[in-house]
């Protein structure tokens, strides 16, 4: 079930101590979560199993990200990202998000873990930035080449900085 969320200025602020936990099958469907997700969500349990996992992606999240994080987990290699989620109501939480594949023994991936926690007010002002610009540039080029040119930019913006992407955000 697809749900039409509009985006409001309702800021929701982790715990320090608040872990969110989730796994998606290789398609993205939500196949377990902790109670965390659901507080932070603001979905019914029974909402999210099964549920795609852009259930909670906010909008000013620039699609290049994502691309840049499936583009990691495709090499079977962790991603860190913060990462401005939108609850059911509208409302928005960041989140410093680890992302692993899930291996059986064989090395296959049959699945990805999530585990995100607070981010920091520090590292969401630079992140928010980046973003803004690459949202600009998705806008800018359109749909069928927003995903590239918005990575290409990130790229840019890593060599202009000589770091890496997980150099940068593990600096934040």
């Amino acid at each position: 079930m697809k749900y039409k969320v509009v985006p409001t200025t309702r800021e929701r602020v982790m715990r320090e101590d608040d872990f969110i936990v989730s796994k998606t099958d290789l398609k993205g469907h939500i196949t377990y979560f902790n109670r965390v997700f659901v507080e932070f969500a603001g979905y019914d349990a029974h909402e999210l199993m099964g549920a795609q996992h852009n259930i909670v992606r906010h909008p000013d999240m620039p699609r290049g990200v994502f691309k840049f994080l499936w583009d990691t987990l495709e090499q079977k290699k962790e991603c860190f990202a913060y990462v401005k989620n939108m609850s059911k109501d509208g409302g928005y939480y960041w989140v410093f998000a680890n992302v692993t594949p899930d291996l059986d023994e064989q090395g296959n991936v049959v699945g990805y873990f999530s585990v995100r926690r607070k981010a920091k007010p520090a590292a969401i002002a630079v992140v928010t930035d980046v973003y803004k610009a690459m949202l600009a540039e998705e806008n800018r080029v359109g749909p069928k080449d927003a995903c590239a040119a918005s990575l290409a930019l990130l790229v840019s913006v890593l060599k202009q900085k000589g770091l890496s992407y997980e150099q940068l955000i593990l600096s934040l």
